[in-house]
Order: C-alpha cells, then structure tokens, then sequence
C-alpha cells in the first residue's frame, strides 16, 4: 500500500475525530446555558401564573373586586337627576317605561351592565317579541345609555338624555 494514501487518510479521521470531540465539548456549554435561560423563564411564568390565580380567586370571594366592577352611588345620581334613583332601574334609560322594563326583565335583563352588554338587535328582537305596542321603539341607544349609568356618568347620561326624543 502507498504511504501517500495513507497519510491523507489518517489526516481525514483524525480531523473529523477531533471535530467531533470539540463540537461535542462546546455543544454541551451552548445546551446548559440554553437549559438554565429556560429554567428561569419557567419560574417567571410560573410566578405571573401564581399571581393571577390569586387574584382571580380575589374577585371571585368578593364581587366589588373585579377589574370593571363600578360602585352605585345614590346621592350622585339624585344631585344630577334631582330625584331618587333606584339601582338597576331600567327605566331610568329614555325611552324604557315600567312596561318595557318588565318586558327586558322578562329575559333576563334587569341590570344597567346586562342592558349594556346587549346588542341593539337583541334589545329589538325582545321589543317584537312583546307584540305590536312594543314594536314601534327603537333601543339604538339604549345600551350605550345603560352603560353611562353603570359606571355612573350620571351627568353625560342627563346631558344626552335631554338631546333625545324617546330613546333615539
């Protein structure tokens, strides 16, 4: 056998042998970093995780605590009404008298913040369903009224009030 062959040939696999050793050695260092960054991502998620469950067990024992929860205040509404103002009380909304309020009451809404979380359509839907009398109102705004007084905007509410005739 040539020498010559042989030579390029031992030259070959002791490269790839030590190739191999080195990429193995920095690979390890490259995965134990990689690994630790890991670790530690998981502990931060795992803390967030921890937090929010806290605080959803919070709101949950106490229903003031929720993130848009809005507190009625009576003497507000009655300085700006000038009159008493009953919480939840549809037809505190223009264009909502006590027979629609029963009619919205029949379906399940009977709160300002389920009336404002309700379409226009729903709100016209329930209005057809009542019969003829109830069909000829128009609910475009009475979800966004419903909103102004579950968060309390008594003033805006009053003020837009005054610029509509019959809820529209």
């Amino acid at each position: 056998m040539n020498t010559c062959l042989l030579i390029p040939i031992a030259v070959g696999l002791l490269s790839a042998l030590l190739g191999y050793l080195l990429g193995r050695l920095f690979s390890k260092d490259r995965c134990k970093t990689q690994c630790e960054n890991l670790e530690r991502k998981i502990s931060t998620l795992e803390a967030e995780l921890n937090a929010c469950k806290d605080k959803n067990r919070l709101s949950k024992s106490s229903p003031s605590a929720g993130f848009f929860s809005y507190s009625f205040d009576k003497d507000k509404a009655r300085a700006v009404f000038g009159k008493s103002i009953k919480e939840n009380d549809l037809t505190i909304i223009e264009g909502i008298g006590p027979k629609i309020q029963q009619l919205f009451h029949n379906n399940n809404i009977k709160t300002w913040k389920s009336l404002s979380n309700c379409s226009v359509q729903k709100c016209q839907s329930i209005l057809d369903a009542g019969g003829e009398a109830y069909r000829i109102h128009n609910p475009g705004t009475w979800p966004k009224q419903a909103r102004l007084a579950y968060e309390g905007k008594w003033k805006k509410l009053l003020e837009w009030q005054e610029e509509l005739d019959g809820g529209k």
